[in-house]
Order: structure tokens, then sequence, then C-alpha cells
């Protein structure tokens, strides 16, 4: 029932990720927007979806699951992880091609749905296993229901406010 719960707000954000990217050109995906000449420095979709698609293998991972599919090498981490800086990329040369950083997103949440609706009430009652989030989200389920709730959405609202600045609209 819990995994369920936490799946139902996952396919949402999930949706909402698919309607946000409908229209933006791979030339668009990684750059930063430019409003009036000036470039704002916001995260831009490849920085976003691609620093998602992280969550998805430790929400499979943590759940027992095998996660080995998505095969998140150490240069993707270094791109996108929490740490890094998302940067203006309008040629392509830095971030990983659109249609490889789409993939990857909804193929792992793909997954992580999957994991989340089959694992036991009692696996999410568990310790939080990420110490440094531990204060804020005691067990693996309050972890898991941020990443598949609150941080999804926080970053599809960055995509959302940067498909304004490009003029290509609300989704």
């Amino acid at each position: 029932m819990i995994g369920d719960m936490i799946a139902d707000s996952l396919k949402l954000g999930v949706g909402t990720a698919r309607k946000l990217i409908a229209g933006v050109s791979p030339s668009e995906f990684s750059q930063f927007a430019r409003v009036d000449g000036r470039m704002i420095e916001s995260n831009h979709p490849a920085w976003a979806y691609g620093h998602l698609s992280l969550y998805a293998p430790r929400i499979i991972n943590e759940l027992g699951g095998d996660s080995s599919s998505l095969q998140i090498s150490d240069s993707w981490i270094e791109l996108f992880s929490a740490k890094s800086k998302c940067v203006d990329d309008p040629e392509g040369k830095i971030y990983p091609s659109m249609d490889q950083i789409v993939a990857k997103f909804f193929d792992g949440y793909r997954l992580a749905e999957q994991a989340l609706r089959e694992a036991s009430d009692e696996a999410f009652a568990g310790p939080n296993p990420n110490t440094a989030m531990q204060s804020r989200f005691s067990t693996l389920g309050s972890m898991h229901g941020f990443y598949a709730g609150g941080h999804l959405m926080l970053h599809m609202g960055q995509v959302s406010a940067w498909r304004r600045m490009m003029g290509l609209g609300p989704a």
C-alpha cells in the first residue's frame, strides 16, 4: 500500500516530465534561456532530467531490486550530481544527447515505479540508508516519498519556468 502511494506521486511527476519536453528541440535542450538578449542561468532540461535520472536506480536498489540495466557511469554522475553545476551547452558538446538523457530518465522511473509497487510496506519502514538525509527523512519510505514526489516536481518546476523563458509556453 505504501509503495502504491509513492508510485502514484511518481507517475504524476513522470507524466508532467513528458508534457514538459513536448516541443523542446535537441538543440534547445541543453541551453540556458535567453530573454531580451540576456542569458538566464537556471537549470535547463538536460541537467534536470539527467540529474533526476540518478535517483531511480537508488529507489530500485534500496528496495532490493536490480538497476544494472540503467548503467549510471561515473561521467554521468559527475555531470548530474547534486554537487554539479548546470552549464550552458548551446553546441551540445558537454551533455549527452537529448535522446540519451530522456531515455535514461523514463526507463529509470518506469523501473522505479514497478519496484515501488512491488515492495512490501515493511520495506519502507526501514531506516534511510542515506546518512546525509537521515535527519530530514528517517525512513526509507519518507526518503523515497521525497525522491518520487517533491524532488522530482521541484526540478520539473525549473523546466516549466525554462520553457516559458524560451518562449515555448506552458506544457
